[in-house]
């Protein structure tokens, strides 16, 4: 009998949220970003919820391979664009557009021998300091490639930073509005945190492409300021296993590695098939939260490499066999969100769903 763990990926729920991401942003088109191997949902599972998406966006050329390996037709964007040059190469034969956010990318393109001309997207630094163009740089960027053959078309894009938080979108929208307002071309701002919060009432944020990350796989990109059902969101990925077995606690006993939880009072507890090997994060508090047979409760003791150990006084029935869910959907209409998990861990759901590990079964449901 293999080990009672598995993960489920919701589809249904991954379609529902892109069609939230739609709502936000009624006259844009959608990217359903999928880099990360699609925030560890895996991009061949999730392809069958998202593939009502206007393009797919993504990381690299092998993620890209795969795209198009499922039969999708439509654009496909390599959000940091191209490292070397022969890249060029294959965005050509598999007809990827790419990010341009470097001068040494515009020099790749200017040596490019293609016979069908590419659809870049440039990017302006508006902040964020990661990549990207300066204002003061921009336009001569933006000149140059559109002096090129191997160029066609030419959107404008951007990266909101601090969508998410209170400093909000109104500098870095200002800036890119100046740096490009009299420029030709499609517009693309709208992260997660912008589509949500900002897109619905601002068209110069919808622009002509959103591009929803974390939203689409169900988790909130502005927790603990509202969590997903603020908006209407749905979890995509579900991680749940059973309890292998039980123990009765008196009064004094401690639990697991280190002993770092000692029991108040007589209590049972139970043992969950799941640990840090597993992808359940070893730094967990000893009060993050689990379901167990739909009903919450909380960890007690310290994740283990395997075997976690959970309270079980809320939920005086479970025995060997009960299920645990870790994050996600649970049993009776329960609902565990990744991101609650996070905070525990001091993280954000992203982390987690990426850090699924490899022998875990999933399936797509």
């Amino acid at each position: 009998m293999p080990r009672p763990i598995h993960a489920h990926i919701h589809t249904d729920a991954l379609a529902h949220n892109l069609r939230r991401a739609r709502q936000c942003a009624p006259d844009a088109k959608v990217w359903a970003v999928v880099k990360a191997n699609a925030y560890g949902h895996g991009i061949e599972r999730a392809y069958v919820g998202l593939h009502g998406a206007d393009g797919f966006a993504l990381l690299d050329l092998d993620e890209a391979r795969r795209i198009r390996a499922l039969g999708w037709r439509g654009p496909v964007l390599l959000l940091e664009g191209c490292f070397e040059a022969r890249d060029l190469e294959l965005c050509s034969r598999l007809g990827l557009w790419h990010t341009v956010h470097c001068d040494d990318q515009i020099d790749m393109l200017a040596a490019h021998k293609t016979h069908a001309p590419h659809h870049v997207f440039l990017k302006l630094n508006s902040g964020m300091n990661r990549l990207g163009f300066t204002p003061g740089t921009y336009r001569s960027a933006w000149q140059r490639l559109s002096g090129l053959t191997q160029v066609d078309d030419i959107t404008l894009m951007t990266h909101l930073a601090d969508a998410d938080g209170p400093r909000g979108i109104h500098d870095p929208l200002a800036l890119f509005e100046a740096t490009t307002h009299d420029l030709p071309g499609d517009r693309s701002l709208a992260n997660s945190a912008a589509t949500l919060r900002f897109a619905p009432g601002a068209p110069a944020v919808r622009g002509d492409w959103v591009r929803p990350g974390i939203m689409v796989y169900g988790s909130s990109p502005d927790y603990p300021a509202a969590g997903i059902g603020a908006w209407g969101l749905q979890p995509t990925m579900t991680l749940a296993a059973r309890l292998i077995a039980t123990q009765q606690l008196q009064a004094g006993d401690r639990v697991g590695y280190g002993g770092i939880f000692t029991a108040p009072q007589a209590m049972r507890i139970g043992v969950v098939a799941c640990g840090y090997a597993d992808g359940y994060p070893r730094v967990l508090r000893a009060d993050a939260p689990v379901l167990v047979d739909g009903v919450r409760t909380r960890l007690v003791g310290r994740v283990s490499m395997d075997m976690i150990t959970v309270d079980l006084t809320p939920v005086p029935q479970a025995k060997a066999g009960s299920l645990a869910t870790l994050w996600g959907v649970g049993p009776n209409g329960s609902v565990l969100p990744i991101d609650e998990v996070a905070a525990a861990a001091g993280t954000v759901g992203y982390e987690l769903m990426c850090a699924l590990a490899q022998r875990v079964p999933t399936v797509a449901v």
